[in-house]
């Protein structure tokens, strides 16, 4: 049975003016798991993560990290925390080495040069130890807040939009690294704008919006459940319109009518594909390919936020 190490429990938090950030969560998350919350801007993801590690007051609600209270228990828990933040807060005229050294002794943990120098190499950062911070690139300087929230050995990482401003080659090495965290044992939460960097890392995915956690799903069962399939067929010869007989199918016409893609459940026991060759065959339409296609999370996020 897979451990907790994070729970949530009714957690609300409503802001002075009035503003409720976050309404009734619950949520539980489990060791080694790769967890991204999505949702659009002021949805309460930030406040969520704030929450847990214990930046931001709740006004009602229970966590706790490893079975630790987050506001009884705070040193506790903030111990078992790296915060990879959405803002770029490193500037320094420290070295890279010196920046993420200091930060393990915020935790009081002793100087471990050889765990700063494993953290640098994972990160790709050892070449650059000795470059004072601010000469580095945006890229490198969130792999820096990266090895800051690492210094302290952390069993959780929460990243915050970790891949923002980020060119694509270095996202997807940036995933890499992230895959390597979590085969260490490390714990990670990210909430991202990037729906492909969701539908690549997470293990399993909540949807907030309004500060309600209406969703949490395995990433497969997500994608089985919710995803529709297209049956695209490439014709010989084109189509101003559909049949009517057609009519029953959910059929639309592209590529100058030299395609029709039919969108069908894949859950369903009987999906209409046998059905609709079947007639497309009898009324002489004939077909040079096909291929099909699977809805993309970014699909299903989109339909889901506007149902919410």
């Amino acid at each position: 049975m897979a451990e907790t190490v994070i729970s949530i429990q009714n957690l609300d938090k409503t802001y002075d003016n009035g503003f409720t950030a976050l309404d009734k969560v619950n949520l539980e998350i489990n060791k080694g798991e790769i967890f991204a919350l999505l949702g659009p801007n002021g949805a309460g993801k930030t406040t969520l993560i704030g929450s847990i590690c214990g930046i931001v007051s709740p006004t009602g609600g229970h966590i706790s990290v490893f079975g630790h209270d987050t506001i009884k228990e705070y040193k506790q828990t903030r111990a078992r925390i790296g915060l990879v933040p959405q803002e770029l807060t490193v500037d320094s005229f420290e070295t890279v080495w010196n920046t993420v050294t200091f930060s393990r002794g915020l935790f009081g943990k002793k100087d471990n040069p050889a765990h700063i120098e494993d953290v640098l190499k994972r990160l790709s950062l050892f070449d650059k130890k000795d470059t004072q911070v601010r000469k580095l690139s945006g890229g490198m300087k969130r792999r820096v807040l990266i090895a800051k929230a690492l210094a302290h050995e952390p069993d959780i990482l929460f990243l915050d939009e970790p891949t923002a401003g980020v060119d694509v080659e270095l996202r997807k090495s940036m995933w890499a690294q992230v895959r390597k965290l979590q085969e260490t044992g490390v714990t990670i939460i990210l909430t991202t704008h990037y729906l492909e960097e969701a539908e690549e890392m997470a293990d399993r995915i909540g949807f907030i919006s309004k500060g309600n956690l209406f969703m949490t799903e395995e990433k497969t069962s997500l994608m089985k459940k919710l995803g529709k399939k297209e049956l695209v067929l490439e014709l010989y010869n084109p189509l101003d319109c559909t049949p009517s007989s057609l009519d029953g199918f959910n059929l639309k016409l592209a590529n100058d009518g030299y395609q029709i893609i039919y969108t069908y459940d894949p859950a369903m026991q009987d999906n209409g594909v046998v059905s609709l060759l079947d007639q497309l065959r009898g009324l002489g339409i004939k077909c040079k390919d096909f291929n099909t296609r699977q809805s993309s999370l970014e699909e299903i996020f989109i339909e889901l936020v506007g149902q919410e």
